[in-house]
């Protein structure tokens, strides 16, 4: 976490003396922004990263290496799956959910198709996938990445091994 937080802190300070530079208040206007979307989303982040410490403590690991661990096989991959597309919100639900699983034990396979059943099937995004874009959409754009998550799954599994994650 070190130098992802280093990068953003030079980045929002080079955007601060840019928005400082043009004038009229962009600086305020840039952090009154910010300060809105911090409000917004502090709670949501406190309660993944509690979720995400008691997954950890509540499910015991030798369950989590059983269904999801990296003993689990194509079964712990569409546990993943389904779980990733079922799961709502936004990233900071599910990559504290996934770090906190790869920490208990999970497989590398089955939370990598986890994140991307989670991005590409959404099923909490779809009635409002269909209510704007329509049925038709929605529906060829599912079948066009219904294949994904397993195959990243397995991909990953293989990639785990050779790079011995």
């Amino acid at each position: 976490m070190f130098w992802p937080t280093i990068i953003m802190g030079v980045l929002a300070i080079a955007l601060f003396v840019i928005a400082t530079l043009q004038g009229e208040g962009k600086n305020i206007a840039g952090l009154k922004h910010a300060w809105v979307m911090t409000r917004q989303i502090i709670p949501l982040l406190v309660f993944a990263f509690i979720m995400a410490g008691l997954v950890q403590v509540l499910l015991p690991k030798d369950l989590l290496a059983k269904w999801v661990g990296d003993s689990s096989g194509f079964r712990g991959i569409l546990i993943g799956t389904l779980a990733g597309a079922i799961t709502p919100g936004g990233p900071y639900v599910s990559l504290p959910i996934v770090a906190g699983l790869l920490s208990g034990g999970a497989g590398i396979g089955t939370m990598v198709s986890f994140l991307t059943s989670w991005s590409l099937w959404a099923v909490a995004r779809l009635p409002m996938e269909v209510g704007i874009i329509g049925w038709k959409f929605t529906l060829i754009r599912l079948l066009s990445v219904l294949i994904f998550p397993p195959l990243a799954g397995i991909l990953a599994n293989v990639l785990s091994k050779f790079f011995k994650v």
